[in-house]
């Protein structure tokens, strides 16, 4: 059979890799179309578009960019028409997706959505889309199941993709002493000191708001070494000039290693709090959007719909881990936090407790596996 998919990120580029990966098990003759990034490409996909030439965040950066996001669905409504594929597969990115799922349908296209939009956490309005548009959805969290069914929507939660992506890369995990010296960072001054990681997000707006307080970090705990995680996508010269301490490591496409090597975590909200959440690393959760608190709360109170703005919390249901938002994440409260993580061995402990109390919420690894499966049988249905 014949395979469309869509990814606009680096993590969908992640998870669509992997699921073409088990898609061709199912399906060893599977054709597969895509818009995505080299993993997705190496996965087995016929790359028709980078995902860097699609991810754009925010209103002001999407005005700006508007040329080349209409250029971008021209591009994939002609090809998908051309490749005539027997499904679309739409991972995340519900921007362009969503108008894509509707095209698609329109032209009577069978329509997979897999890793669905965050709609109970706001837009909730894209149910009505997800279901009039889409014939199969596909969730990664457990707390999904109970949301969608309250508006009449069937969903299919098979698991958590990032438990395989985790697991895939721990077996590959070299020593604390080798990830150092790989880095050019082992020297005898500093290579007793435990590590801490700063994940300032993924996105420039994102890093510009959360590296220079994390950064601070640094100068008040200098029994500790803070090295930042970098994105491929953003210049590593960019963490330099927004760090309080531009001498500060800057390490790309490492976080899973540095995460797991680190004694505890400075992290933006957003996937990369599951992700060291199984990595098995204490961490706080920071985050701030443009637009100031008096944004952030009009913002909260017409849009936001969950009490929590970190992964962890939401699948627990609970306050596991301490979350620093808008005007709380403040050098005093981020520095107090800061304190607990690195020396308070009860708070780790309860931490880490949840951790586990959370992997057992996720389930099983496979995810890519059985939604493939799934796939593959419901199309030869």
């Amino acid at each position: 059979m014949k395979y469309f998919v869509i990814a606009g990120e680096a993590s969908g580029d992640l998870h669509g890799a992997n699921l073409i990966r088990a898609l061709k098990v199912e399906d060893p003759e599977a054709e597969i179309a895509c818009f995505g990034g080299e993993l997705m490409e190496a996965a087995g996909g016929q790359l028709l578009r980078h995902y860097r030439d699609m991810a754009f965040m925010g209103a002001i950066d999407v005005l700006k960019n508007l040329g080349r996001i209409n250029r971008n669905f021209d591009l994939a409504r002609q090809k998908l028409l051309e490749f005539q594929p027997d499904v679309v597969l739409l991972i995340d990115y519900p921007g362009f997706n969503l108008k894509m799922a509707r095209f698609a349908h329109e032209q009577g296209f069978r329509v997979f959505y897999y890793i669905l939009p965050k709609v109970w956490a706001w837009k909730a309005w894209r149910v009505k889309k997800l279901r009039r548009w889409c014939h199969e959805l596909f969730s990664i969290f457990p707390f999904e199941e109970e949301f969608f069914s309250r508006y009449g929507v069937k969903i299919r939660y098979l698991g958590n993709p990032l438990l395989d992506a985790v697991s895939m890369a721990t077996r590959q995990f070299t020593s604390r002493e080798e990830f150092l010296r790989r880095n050019g960072l082992l020297t005898p001054a500093a290579d007793d000191k435990p590590l801490v990681a700063l994940l300032p997000g993924s996105r420039l707006q994102e890093i510009k708001l959360m590296l220079p307080v994390m950064s601070r970090m640094a100068r008040e705990f200098p029994h500790f070494r803070f090295m930042v995680s970098a994105t491929p996508s953003i210049d590593p010269e960019v963490y330099a000039s927004l760090s309080a301490d531009p001498s500060l490591p800057v390490i790309t496409g490492q976080t899973y290693e540095m995460v797991r090597h680190a004694h505890a975590a400075l992290v933006a909200s957003g996937t990369a709090t599951l992700e060291t959440a199984l990595l098995g690393t204490p961490q706080v959760v920071l985050y701030k959007m443009a637009g100031g608190k008096w944004g952030y709360r009009l913002f909260k109170a017409i849009f936001l719909k969950v009490k929590y703005v970190s992964l962890p919390n939401l699948i627990l249901q609970r306050p596991a881990l301490r979350e620093l938002i808008m005007d709380e994440m403040r050098e005093d409260l981020v520095k107090k936090e800061t304190t607990l993580l690195l020396s308070d061995e009860a708070y780790r402990r309860q931490i880490t407790s949840s951790y586990a109390e959370m992997r057992h919420l996720m389930g099983e690894e496979g995810a890519s596996a059985r939604v493939a499966r799934e796939m593959v049988r419901s199309l030869e249905s």
